[in-house]
């Protein structure tokens, strides 16, 4: 990833999950960005392959720990997206 993705919003959760998924760790952040991986490898970067299924492992890692999981995982979702859009637009000029 380029230096100047640091300023992006999301940037943190990609970040993270990339170290997560290098270091053989589950995490939301290794989830999402296995979920996100065609987009994220579309804008250049290195996601390692990784098993089927994270969209179910996630909100299943969200449900064990409070009940508030569908307003996380929308919000993680979210907060992908808003990385992957801003790559994009700096990306493009």
């Amino acid at each position: 990833m380029t230096n100047t993705w640091e300023r992006l919003p999301g940037y943190e959760l990609v970040s993270g999950g990339l170290a997560d998924l290098a270091a053989g760790r589950e995490s939301e952040a290794s989830l999402m960005v296995t979920m996100a991986a065609p987009r994220l490898r579309a804008l250049g970067i290195d996601v390692p392959p990784a098993a089927e299924g994270a969209s179910h492992r996630l909100y299943e890692m969200l449900s064990e720990r409070d009940g508030g999981a569908h307003s996380r995982y929308n919000a993680l979702v979210a907060r992908m997206v808003s990385f992957a859009r801003a790559a994009e637009r700096a990306s493009a000029g």
